[in-house]
């Protein structure tokens, strides 16, 4: 096959960072290749160079073996090269289909051609496993359901060079698997199919070629058949990972229990269960099933349908965050951009959000940078200091910030959405050992997840929900995939 798109000694770089040095990169016609590498390795700013979003200082981007200059996304577009970012960028007030085809809408004069490209919608989504009304609002859509309406924007626009970043962070092991049996569908259809994700398992079963990048250099690369964990965890981050697989830990008294809990996403359904200190206990199953509904409606961010909290033994009188965290209550939510961090602030602000103290009229900055200064420390949070902007942090450092400040409240139960999602194996095993540190401390940890293997090495006990029911639960010696599976699809 030829090479269709690549990259020839790009560097480029940001005030107070080089962000790319020297980079080489390449991906051939009906080629998967894997870009791995730490939050903040370069991987997001390399894509964002081979889709025109930035240009690079030196160095040259070539498109079929020819130089090419791309001034805006929609240059590349033009050329055939879709971005699935990250972090979504979709227009939440706009339908399905309008979503679709913005920019790129069907018309008949000046009329849009709405019944065609609602059949057009329809189709696209159909082969992602998307079961969505073309006329319903993006807004209405679950996470889950937003990236894989991100992704069918690039199969619509029928890209020659498709470019995925971290494209299942909010998928459950089902749309997983379905996403990328289309992308095997495209590789053999001669797509160039440049992929970048944490998973590596994910990176073994689908790529050809795997791509390393560290501290903005190349640091390796292999076949995919060669792709053992050792060597890419090498190769991303040069030190060894230690194993998540400990002893579960010895609870302690009940830190929150939960009666006749119903969301006002599934109010017929009540909900039991307790959480003790010292103890880590998973929500798993599907999509769509109310787990994130669950922390929502226990922190006061939704309201309760029915039900009873007690936290310590002292039951939640009042609803909403305030009384929440009052009461020894904190959430990390599952989208950080929008509901865990003030992005254009500072990291000391963040961090000192929830636990702002005053020196008569004003903030006390002091406290700021002691607190600032110690979760830097405590959580590896790589930084130039407590006055960088936090929206120029790489992913996992955002997510290790959103971590410390509700650290610093000293809660009695940490609620986590998602907690690792979108980080790299070297944060996600500092989160998870920070995690077991605070429950051998005593903290009282519940968690959702939809990563099978997060569940499994993280949780002394899960529950398993469906369809808004609590289907079950699994002690730590009776954890599988297959026993969580059956609980999480309505098996008994």
């Amino acid at each position: 096959m030829a090479t269709v798109l690549e990259v020839r000694g790009v560097t480029k770089a940001f005030p107070g960072v080089v962000a790319l040095e020297d980079v080489e990169f390449a991906v051939d016609a009906g080629e998967v290749v894997a870009l791995i590498g730490e939050n903040g390795a370069g991987k997001s700013t390399l894509m964002k160079v081979l889709a025109g979003v930035h240009r690079p200082d030196v160095g040259e981007v070539r498109l079929d073996s020819k130089p090419v200059t791309f001034h805006r996304p929609a240059d590349a577009l033009r050329q055939g090269i879709a971005l699935i970012h990250q972090e979504l960028e979709l227009c939440e007030n706009l339908t399905v289909a309008g979503a679709l085809f913005l920019g790129a809408e069907l018309r008949r004069g000046p009329f849009l051609r709405s019944r065609e490209m609602a059949v057009r919608a329809r189709e696209v989504t159909a082969r992602l496993g998307l079961d969505v009304d073309p006329d319903r609002l993006v807004e209405t859509l679950a996470p889950g359901q937003q990236q894989l309406l991100e992704i069918a924007r690039a199969l619509r626009a029928d890209a020659r060079v498709l470019i995925m970043d971290e494209p299942t962070s909010s998928l459950t092991q089902r749309e997983t698997e379905r996403l990328l049996a289309v992308v095997d569908e495209l590789r053999a259809a001669g797509v160039a199919i440049v992929y970048i994700s944490h998973r590596l398992g994910e990176v073994q079963q689908i790529a050809d070629r795997v791509v390393a990048l560290r501290d903005g250099k190349n640091s390796g690369s292999c076949a995919g058949s060669d792709a053992s964990h050792d060597r890419l965890v090498a190769m991303m981050v040069g030190r060894e990972v230690g194993s998540s697989d400990r002893q579960p830990h010895e609870p302690g008294d009940v830190a929150l229990a939960v009666r006749g809990l119903a969301t006002t996403a599934y109010p017929a359904h009540a909900i039991d269960f307790t959480v003790r200190r010292g103890e880590i206990v998973g929500i798993a199953g599907l999509l769509g099933a109310g787990r994130t509904e669950v922390l929502r409606a226990l922190f006061g961010a939704d309201p309760r349908a029915a039900g009873v909290v007690e936290v310590a033994g002292v039951a939640l009188d009042r609803e909403g965050p305030e009384a929440a965290i009052a009461a020894g209550l904190a959430l990390v939510p599952e989208d950080r951009k929008r509901e865990g961090l003030v992005l254009p602030m500072t990291v000391a602000q963040n961090v000192a959000l929830p636990t702002l103290r005053r020196r008569g009229r004003w903030l006390d900055r002091a406290y700021e940078r002691d607190l600032t200064d110690r979760a830097i420390g405590e959580l590896g949070i790589a930084t130039a200091g407590g006055s960088q902007v936090a929206g120029t942090l790489s992913g996992g450092n955002q997510q290790k910030i959103v971590l410390a400040k509700w650290l610093a409240a000293d809660p009695v139960v940490l609620l986590l959405d998602e907690p690792t999602r979108g980080v790299d194996v070297g944060a996600r095993a500092e989160i998870h050992d920070r995690l077991h540190e605070l429950a051998g401390d005593g903290l009282a940890v519940l968690f959702v997840s939809s990563e099978m293997e997060e569940i499994l090495t993280l949780a002394d006990r899960a529950l398993v929900m469906h369809e808004g029911r609590l289907a079950g639960e699994l002690g730590r010696d009776e954890l599988s995939e297959a026993a969580i599976l059956r609980l999480a699809v309505g098996s008994v």
